[in-house]
């Protein structure tokens, strides 16, 4: 049964050995660098989560969400201030293609609307326009493209 589980001391070096295939490595970035981000991100006033993904007790991938935004986000986009976001999203290259990116889409989201940082209108995420799976994935659970970007990225956003 998959399952999401705080990052820690004691699961940390595992989830940092998880990696996609290189021709994905431009979609998503690394969960080192995912995981300095949360920290920074909390350490400047914001909310970041960030989960490892296990089936059992095997990781198999990297989830985390924000909320709002936090006092060194520059040109952040106007829908993160006061909603979640599905920040990251990865599946290590030796466990996809067994649904578990999905499952772990509908876990975030669970988790989401127990509003841990509060009410909120909107679950809203970024990808690569170029990363067609990723489309899919979101627009299967109702996320909608708004037109607008974060850098390069697309946003869609989903209403809680």
């Amino acid at each position: 049964m998959l399952k999401l589980e705080k990052i820690t001391g004691r699961n940390i070096w595992d989830i940092l050995k998880l990696s996609v295939y290189e021709a994905q490595q431009d979609f998503v970035a690394s969960n080192d660098l995912s995981i300095i981000e949360a920290y920074t991100t909390i350490t400047g006033n914001g909310y970041a989560f960030p989960f490892g993904i296990y089936e059992d007790d095997m990781p198999v991938g990297f989830l985390m969400i924000g909320f709002d935004t936090d006092d060194y986000w520059d040109n952040a986009p106007s829908i993160a201030k006061g909603n979640y976001n599905l920040w990251r999203l990865m599946i290590d290259k030796n466990h996809q293609k067994r649904g578990y990116g999905r499952e772990a889409v509908k876990l975030a989201l669970n988790f989401i609307k127990t509003f841990p940082c509060g009410k909120a209108e909107y679950c809203w995420l970024s990808y690569e326009p170029e990363n067609e799976v990723a489309s899919r994935l979101y627009r299967s659970f109702g996320f909608v493209e708004t037109g607008e970007m974060d850098g390069e990225e697309l946003i869609a956003i989903l209403k809680l």
